[in-house]
């Protein structure tokens, strides 16, 4: 670090893995190596804190603190997501309503300055640069050690699935259930603009004998949303339409109920190489479903630069009209709906500084759009400049882990430049790249990424696949693998056979609506 400060040259750093949709790439010589920082070096009982060094994912996190009966409180929904890159980044999570975002959960962090000087920043030691250092994503300098809250753990979470028929019968299910105490954990789904189930978890150690357990981490368990989906379709038929319906979720399988499939993008997996979606083939295909293997796969195709992953945050007020919006500009469903506490404390990050002072106490409401963007790439960037400025419209935010596509005078239009360069400055963090720099997209590159031989299908995907294959982290996700190796060669079969299909002269040349939203 001090050699880098006294040639003021910029570097970055390097974490081992991530759960960004952004490019990466490093300079061998222009690089901090962070990976081995992977160590839980303490659970303390009494005071409820636990000492972690960044780059422990979530999983083991939690693996390392349920023993001593202890929880982090704010548990990000992706196994592979590290202590440091929630930090660093924007995480909120179906318990951020309660406890807001997963910063607000750290009670101090250890922190090389640019200079190699390592400071402990707190709320009452450098409390503005640990303000300014969460979300900032690095550029203040490299953080080495975290002390987080933990709260009680317990053995299951009490799930109960309501379901919505409208918007606007969601957004305020969502704020009502903000404000009951007894509720641990919400978020929700939207199917379409009149289904969608909103979720309300309790930490219990008990179940009452009408309740079934259900899980959700093995490759024989349904994905969580086709069964959410599933739950709100038996509600509807019911003789009580519209009645809710409660399960007991073990503690570890809610907490990453999102991990298989990814939410609901693993569909498109699926739809790209023209394979069957079902239950045998989710079974067969199960390790390659798991969210460090897709963030893989996703990052070595290159189709981060075809799909719209976005996480967009609009005051409840606004929600209502984001969501109709979104159904009209882009039809994409399901939308995950997660609302997260704003604190005085934001105000002191790198959030954007230009809402009105009304809706920065306001219940946020996080929409998670992900699905497919236009083909042509000028139209996909165009797209996703519509939804940055909807957003700023209606005095949301984004989450700057995905792409972004800002001008630089547009981005700094919303987020405070002159707050964060003179904390920078102070803490000799100019020469570093600025946030800016670290999330914008150059959509130059982007368009040579999926150019060439990558844009002939399914060049790109089959690549993807090849690498993530050869990844430990698809060797830690194989369950049954022995089994499991049979579908990997019934999809390889299925594969040349739509290839074949595609290339055959007799197939049908009818535009679809997706084509027609693509030009």
């Amino acid at each position: 670090m001090r050699d880098f400060y006294e040639k003021k040259q910029a570097f970055r750093i390097y974490h081992g893995s991530t759960n960004s949709t952004r490019p990466i790439s490093f300079q061998q010589d222009k690089m901090i190596d962070t990976s081995t920082l992977t160590h839980v070096l303490k659970v303390d009982n009494n005071s409820r804190t636990v000492l972690v060094e960044p780059n422990v994912p979530m999983d083991l996190l939690v693996k390392a603190t349920i023993p001593y009966g202890l929880l982090p409180p704010v548990v990000m929904e992706f196994p592979g997501i590290t202590v440091g890159g929630g930090f660093a980044g924007t995480s909120g999570e179906s318990s951020s309503f309660k406890y807001g975002f997963f910063h607000h959960t750290v009670n101090w962090v250890e922190l090389v300055l640019p200079n190699g000087d390592i400071v402990n920043i707190s709320e009452t030691n450098l409390p503005d640069l640990f303000h300014g250092a969460a979300g900032s994503f690095g550029t203040l300098g490299v953080t080495t050690l975290l002390e987080l809250q933990l709260i009680e753990a317990t053995k299951y979470v009490e799930l109960t699935y309501h379901p919505v028929t409208s918007v606007e019968a969601a957004v305020y299910k969502l704020r009502s259930a903000a404000q009951d105490t007894s509720i641990d954990y919400l978020d929700g789904i939207l199917f379409s603009l009149d289904r969608g189930v909103i979720l309300t978890g309790r930490l219990t150690n008990s179940r009452h004998a009408d309740w079934k357990i259900q899980r959700f981490s093995h490759s024989t368990d349904p994905w969580f949303y086709l069964h959410a989906q599933k739950t709100f379709i038996e509600s509807m038929d019911s003789s009580k339409p519209g009645a809710s319906i409660t399960e007991a979720i073990p503690l570890v399988d809610y907490l990453f109920r999102y991990d298989r499939g990814g939410f609901w993008v693993g569909y498109y997996a699926f739809k790209y190489f023209v394979t069957p979606f079902n239950r045998i083939t989710r079974w067969l295909l199960d390790p390659f479903m798991h969210t460090r293997v897709m963030y893989h796969a996703l990052h070595e195709s290159g189709h981060a630069h075809r799909y719209i992953i976005q996480d967009l945050a609009l005051p409840q007020s606004t929600a209502k009209t984001f969501i109709e919006y979104v159904d009209e500009a882009f039809g994409i469903y399901p939308l995950w709906l997660c609302p997260v506490r704003q604190t005085e404390a934001d105000q002191l990050s790198l959030h954007p500084y230009t809402l009105p002072a009304d809706t920065k106490k306001e219940l946020l409401i996080n929409v998670g759009l992900w699905g497919p963007g236009p083909i042509r790439h000028d139209r996909f960037v165009e797209v996703n400049r519509e939804l940055e400025h909807k957003v700023h419209e209606l005095s949301g935010m984004k989450w700057l882990y995905a792409h972004a596509y800002y001008t630089e005078s547009e981005f700094w239009s919303i987020y405070d430049r002159k707050w964060y360069d003179s904390l920078r400055s102070k803490y000799g963090a100019q020469h570093l790249p600025s946030v800016y720099d670290k999330v914008t997209v150059d959509t130059v590159a982007s368009k040579k990424a999926i150019s060439g031989i990558w844009g002939i299908w399914p060049m790109s995907g089959l690549y993807g696949v090849a690498r993530a294959t050869i990844s430990k982290n698809y060797l830690l996700s194989s369950e049954r693998l022995s089994y499991q190796a049979w579908g990997l060669m019934i999809a390889f079969i299925q594969l040349i056979v739509a290839i074949i299909y595609k290339l055959l002269p007799f197939q049908s040349a009818k535009i679809t609506d997706e084509d027609k939203k693509s030009d």
